[in-house]
């Protein structure tokens, strides 16, 4: 069975996005966090979004396609890589996605259905709300969090609709020279 892999980044103090939903405070371009991305993505083949975040993500990463410098070479890298990885987004609002990679899913028990199914492993990129849905349900196999640092003192809460306690394993703890710090959990 796949598993499913949540991976975010978030502040000391578990927000993912600030106050005014700004997230310039991750780091972007850290050569020890792209390498980590990119590890964990040689296991998946399928990206998973909420509808929330996806417009942004979408516009941001297909932007690069069309013009790679204007990025850095990390991020047109990704770019050229998620091109080419099926993209699944739940939402009940969104109608049609640009990115010829992406199909628009209605129904969490998709996603259920599609852990099933023989692949490698699926990675969930995000955002909030998706993430504590499929904790909820116990659909999330793996937490990868890459803990920025800095203390953000509000914003959107990772975990803020997570409905009950989940204990975690710490499966691996990896700091990087910028300070950040990449924690991994099995559910």
């Amino acid at each position: 069975m796949r598993k499913i892999i949540a991976f975010l980044q978030v502040s000391v103090d578990g927000f993912i996005e600030g106050p005014n939903r700004e997230v310039d405070w991750m780091m972007i371009d850290d050569d020890e966090e792209w390498r980590e991305i990119n590890e964990m993505l040689d296991s998946v083949d399928a990206l998973i979004l909420g509808g929330g975040m996806y417009p942004g993500y979408e516009q941001y990463w297909l932007a690069l396609l069309t013009n790679p410098a204007g990025g850095t070479t990390n991020q047109s890298s990704y770019a050229q890589r998620a091109d080419k990885i099926p993209h699944f987004v739940l939402s009940k609002t969104l109608d049609n996605a640009a990115w010829k990679t992406t199909r628009i899913i209605r129904d969490v028990e998709e996603i259920r259905r599609m852990k099933q199914q023989p692949g490698k492993d699926m990675v969930v990129w995000g955002g909030a709300t998706l993430v504590s849905s499929l904790m909820n349900l116990g659909l999330i196999d793996k937490l990868r969090l890459m803990i920025n640092p800095l203390v953000l003192g509000g914003g959107k809460a990772l975990f803020k609709d997570v409905k009950e306690r989940h204990s975690l394993k710490l499966i691996r703890v990896k700091p990087f020279k910028s300070g950040m710090v990449s924690l991994t959990y099995s559910t």
